[in-house]
């Protein structure tokens, strides 16, 4: 693979000296949600300007991309990268950057993690200001929706929340509790006043309770065991029946498997607008591996059979799922270890691989289905969270926000080349199918060859278009 000051074809450089371009990627695969084809990409500043099978002239950046597939860049719509408060979980820093070697050019991060959480707009702010001062890429925040923070929903809209996170058992951090059914209601409909939506962690809290009482063990198959699936698919039930009798806009993150979905496309049909989220750690391991790599695999909603994940990877093909998240949640190594896995900090760590991995098994699982991925993983945010300034497409006018993607390298994950805070990941030892070449965001390549370069750039807070 070669990067060229200019093209080597003269007769092509002597036809267009007039017409210099800043960056073009040649010989690319290029992904949309539509399809794939053979094209080549011209960018100037922070857009692109041509997509054609041929463009002529020259390019103070010229690329061969030798056959790579180049998708729209990634925008992870759910990771927790703490801060302010918990910079020692993990950091902006560090987790913009590990996201960037991993695909993305965008994320949005979580509410409840920092310390303080986001329940203002004056928290709000101070992550802001924390990320245009460290975060590599571009971000939007969530909000936060609990008890007794209801009134300030109207005030992080305008500080330009991208919508409000709601858990509906509790969430592990004693200041975010979860959300009743009153407080879901009355946030949803304060969410609808700003067309912003609700993004809601399914878990009822009395099938919880039901469940934990027929465990007497702390191992991981006790914990499994002591979070069932019937817990998601009952609180997706019931947020949905309140976002349609509010009519507001409702997302729900990280299903785990087929029935969740399955009543979603149901409340879909019948007229709520809801959609859904899945991560790739639920696609690509199960209950089985949670057993067998411990606390590094906890999570909750936790990982399920192997049958719910097989089931998953259908509703998936078959049109149920909206958009992917890392669900990136990495904690100190003191608080992943243990012999009682209900003490072990649940979350996963790895958004640096989560999606290279992924596109590499479904293109095993579905080489015709690839192209989903760009809409999973690009245009579906776009759209469902009507992001400013983005537009998820490869296309003239689109901002040159782009991901390369070499699936003939396939790799075995190791801890040293981890970039998060800590050298911990659910993927180390996990062979992926997949390499990041190159990533490029607003214009600016950020990761060459694998490897970050212009760490100095800094990302810009995105908002929502509110209309």
């Amino acid at each position: 693979r070669r990067h060229y000051p200019r093209h080597p074809d003269s007769n092509r450089i002597s036809c267009h000296l007039s017409g210099m371009k800043r960056l073009i990627l040649r010989n690319a695969q290029v992904v949309t949600e539509n399809g794939i084809s053979r094209a080549e990409i011209a960018v100037e500043d922070h857009t692109i300007t041509e997509v054609a099978p041929s463009i002529l002239g020259v390019a103070a950046i010229d690329i061969d991309v030798l056959g790579a597939f180049v998708f729209p860049g990634f925008i992870d719509t759910h990771v927790h990268f703490n801060e302010p408060g918990r910079v020692t979980w993990e950091g902006l820093t560090t987790g913009s950057r590990a996201l960037a070697v991993g695909g993305g050019t965008a994320f949005f991060d979580m509410p409840l993690n920092s310390d303080p959480p986001v329940l203002s707009a004056e928290t709000l702010n101070a992550k802001r200001r924390l990320a245009e001062e460290k975060s590599l890429l571009d971000f939007a925040l969530w909000g936060g929706l609990c008890p007794g923070h209801i009134d300030r929903i109207d005030e992080m809209a305008e500080a330009g929340a991208i919508g409000f996170k709601a858990f509906l058992c509790p969430s592990g951090i004693a200041e975010f509790p979860p959300a009743d059914p009153a407080t879901l209601r009355e946030g949803l409909r304060g969410a609808k006043r700003h067309n912003l939506p609700v993004a809601v962690h399914a878990e009822d809290p009395a099938v919880l309770d039901r469940a934990a009482g027929t465990v007497s063990g702390t191992s991981m198959r006790d914990f499994l065991a002591s979070r069932p699936k019937e817990a998601e698919i009952e609180a997706i039930r019931r947020a949905c029946e309140l976002a349609g009798e509010t009519e507001a806009t409702l997302h729900v993150v990280h299903v785990t498997c087929a029935e969740g979905l399955a009543e979603i496309a149901s409340a879909r049909q019948a007229g709520v607008d809801v959609s859904a989220e899945t991560c790739p750690h639920y696609l690509l391991f199960n209950g089985d591996d949670a057993e067998r790599l411990g606390a590094i695999a906890k999570c909750a909603p936790p990982l399920r059979s192997a049958e719910d994940m097989e089931a998953l990877w259908d509703s998936l093909l078959n049109g149920k799922v909206c958009t992917l998240g890392s669900d990136h949640s990495p904690a100190p190594p003191e608080k992943k270890t243990g012999e009682n896995f209900f003490e072990i900090w649940g979350g996963i760590s790895g958004c640096q691989h989560a999606f290279p991995a992924f596109l590499a098994q479904l293109r095993r699982r579905a080489p015709d289905d690839l192209f989903q991925g760009a809409a999973w993983l690009a245009a579906n945010p776009v759209k469902r969270f009507a992001i400013a300034g983005k537009t998820g497409h490869i296309a003239p006018g689109s901002p040159a926000d782009l991901t390369v993607v070499d699936f003939q390298k396939p790799s075995v994950v190791r801890s040293k080349d981890l970039l998060n805070r800590h050298p911990a990941s659910l993927y180390v030892d996990h062979t992926v199918g997949s390499q990041i070449l190159d990533v490029i965001r607003g214009g600016e390549i950020i990761v060459k060859q694998g490897k970050l370069v212009g760490t100095s750039s800094r990302g810009t807070f995105l908002r929502p278009s509110r209309d």
